[in-house]
C-alpha cells in the first residue's frame, strides 16, 4: 500500500515541475507547448493509475511533513478527491489544445507567462483535489488564487486590472477573513484537521464539541470558500470575464470555482460528515443560500446580451447545485450534486470554448448579433447546444443525470422548497440558452456584421470542444463513469 501511496506524488510533482520547464523553454514556443500536452497527459495518467484501488474501497495518503501535532502537509486519494482529480488532469489536456489554437489566432502577448500560470493553476487544483487535511487544501486553493490573477488580468488594461483587483479582494479576503478563523475553530474543537477520506458519514468532530461553535464554524466555511461563487460572494466571477476565453474555461470548468465547489464538498462531507450535518440542521441555511443563487443568477443571466456575461452567471447558478445537493444530506441528492462537479465541467467548459471559438472567427460577444452564426459555423453551435441541453437538464446529456439524483432526493426529503428551486431553475436555464441557439441557425443575419467572410475557428479550437460535447453526451448515457467513485465512499 506504501508503494501505491507514492503514486499520490506523482501528479503533484508533474505538475509542480512542468511550469518551470514552460518558462525554461520559452524561446522555443512549438516545445514549450509540447511541454503542456505531454505534463497534461502525463498527470491524467498517473492519476488514473490511483483509480483502481480507490474503486476498491481503499484509501491511499501520504503524509509529506509534520509541521505541528495535527497540522501537517498530507496527501489522499479517495472516490470525492479522484472526481476532480481526473477532471481536472483531463480537460487541461483539452484546455491546451484550445489555448494554441487561440493564443495563436489572436496573437496574444505574455504567452509564456500565460501558459505558466495556467500550469500552476492546474498544479493548484490537483493539490486540493489530493489533500489529505484542511491545511494542505488552504495552501493550494490559496496557489490557485494568486496565479490565476496574471490570467485575469492578462490584457494589461484599466478594464482586466479592475477584474483581477475584484477577483483578489473576494477570493484572498474571502479566505482570510473566514476560512482561516474556521480552520482554528477545527484544530480546537477536533485536536486535528484531517479529513475522514472515504467516509462521508461520521465527520472529524466529536459528540462532545460545543454544537454551537460546530455551527458557527461550518458557516465560516461556507463564507470562506467563496471561489463556489454562493451569493453574496459571487460577484468576482462575473468581473473575472475580462481574461482571454480559455482563462474563463479554466475559470467556470477546471480549477477556479471547481476547486470551490469541490472544498465545500470536502469540508462538509468529510470534515462534518452527513451525521453531523443532519444532527445539527447545518445544511439548512446554506441550501437557501444555494437555492436563491440558482434562481437570481439565473435571471440575471436572461439580462445579459454579452455571450461570456451570460455564461458567467449560468455558472454562478450551476455551481449552487453542487452545494445544494450535498446541503440537502439525502443520499442521492448528495450522489447528484458531487457528480455535478464533473458533469458540469465538461459542458461548461464546452460553452467558453465555443464563445472562444466564436470571438476568434468573428470578433463578436452579442448574442443580439449572432443571427444566422450557425450556418457558418455548425460544428460550434452545434456543440454549444448540446452544452445548453445539458445546463437546461435534457436527457441524454449529462446535466440531466445530476438535476435527476436531486429532484429524487428533494422528494424523497421533503424539502419542497427547494424542489421547487431546482424545477424553476430547468425553466430559467431554457429561457437564456435556448435563444441563443434559436437565433444562431434560424434568425437572419445582422446588417451590421460581416456575415458571408465568417467562418469556423480553427481546428486547434474546434475539435476540443466538439470532445467535450460528446463527452458531455457520453456522460449522460453512462453516468456510472464517476459515479463509481461516489459509490466507494462509505457513509452514503
Amino acid at each position: 500500500m506504501l508503494e501505491k501511496s507514492l503514486w499520490l506524488l506523482m501528479p503533484i510533482l508533474i505538475t509542480g515541475i512542468s511550469p518551470f520547464l514552460i518558462y525554461a523553454l520559452r524561446s522555443r514556443i512549438n516545445i514549450r507547448e509540447g511541454v503542456s500536452f505531454v505534463a497534461a497527459g502525463l498527470t491524467f495518467t498517473s492519476v488514473l493509475m490511483l483509480s483502481p484501488a480507490v474503486l476498491k474501497g481503499n484509501v491511499l495518503t501520504l503524509t509529506v511533513f509534520e509541521i505541528l501535532p495535527g497540522i501537517t502537509v498530507k496527501f489522499g486519494a479517495d472516490g470525492l478527491g479522484m472526481i476532480f482529480a481526473l477532471v481536472a488532469s483531463f480537460l487541461w489536456i483539452l484546455a491546451t489544445a484550445y489555448n494554441v489554437g487561440y493564443m495563436r489566432s489572436l496573437n496574444e502577448h505574455a504567452q509564456t507567462r500565460y501558459y505558466f500560470c495556467f500550469a500552476v493553476a492546474i498544479f493548484g487544483a490537483e493539490g486540493v483535489a489530493l489533500s489529505a487535511n484542511v491545511f494542505t487544501l488552504y495552501l493550494f486553493y490559496e496557489v490557485i488564487t494568486v496565479f490565476t490573477y496574471p490570467l485575469v488580468a492578462h490584457h494589461q488594461d484599466a478594464e482586466a486590472y479592475h477584474g483581477a483587483r475584484k477577483y483578489m479582494v473576494y477570493l484572498m479576503g474571502t479566505s482570510k477573513l473566514f476560512l482561516l478563523p474556521a480552520m482554528v475553530l477545527t484544530y480546537v474543537l477536533c485536536g486535528t484537521l484531517d479529513f475522514q477520506l472515504g467516509d462521508i458519514g461520521p465527520g472529524i468532530f466529536p459528540k462532545t464539541a460545543d454544537p454551537l461553535l460546530v455551527k458557527i464554524t461550518f458557516i465560516l466555511y461556507a463564507a470562506g470558500l467563496a471561489k463556489a461563487a454562493i451569493m453574496p460572494f459571487h460577484n468576482w466571477l462575473p468581473s473575472a470575464m475580462v481574461a482571454p476565453t480559455p482563462v474563463s474555461a479554466l475559470l467556470h470548468a477546471v480549477a477556479v470555482v471547481k476547486a470551490g465547489v469541490f472544498s465545500i464538498c470536502r469540508v462538509f462531507l468529510s470534515g462534518f460528515g452527513l451525521q453531523t450535518m443532519a444532527a445539527y440542521g447545518l445544511g439548512d441555511i446554506v441550501a437557501v443560500f444555494a437555492a436563491a443563487t440558482i434562481i437570481l443568477a439565473s435571471v440575471i443571466a436572461m439580462t445579459k446580451d454579452d455571450l461570456k456575461a451570460r455564461l458567467a452567471y449560468s455558472t454562478v447558478s450551476q455551481l449552487s447545485y453542487v452545494v445544494l445537493g450535498v446541503c440537502m444530506i439525502a443520499p442521492q441528492a448528495v450522489t447528484g450534486g458531487v457528480a455535478h462537479i464533473a458533469h458540469h465541467a465538461f459542458s461548461k467548459i464546452t460553452l467558453f470554448f465555443t464563445a472562444g471559438a466564436i470571438y476568434v472567427a468573428t470578433h463578436q460577444k452579442k448574442i443580439s448579433l449572432m443571427g444566422g452564426f450557425g450556418r457558418k459555423m455548425p460544428w460550434t453551435f452545434g456543440a454549444f447546444a448540446v452544452a445548453s441541453l445539458s445546463m437546461i437538464g435534457v436527457p441524454p446529456v449529462c446535466g440531466f443525470v445530476s438535476k435527476w439524483y436531486m429532484v429524487n432526493g428533494a422528494v424523497s426529503f421533503g424539502h419542497w422548497v427547494l424542489l421547487i428551486a431546482l424545477l424553476s431553475s430547468t425553466i430559467l436555464n431554457a429561457a437564456y440558452f435556448g435563444p441563443v441557439v434559436y437565433r444562431a441557425f434560424f434568425v437572419a443575419p445582422s446588417p451590421e456584421v460581416d456575415f458571408d467572410h465568417y467562418h469556423e475557428a480553427p481546428l486547434t479550437m474546434l475539435i476540443p470542444l466538439c470532445l467535450t460535447a460528446a463527452i458531455s453526451v457520453f456522460l449522460g448515457l453512462y453516468p456510472e463513469t464517476f459515479f463509481q467513485f461516489i459509490y466507494s465512499l462509505k457513509g452514503l
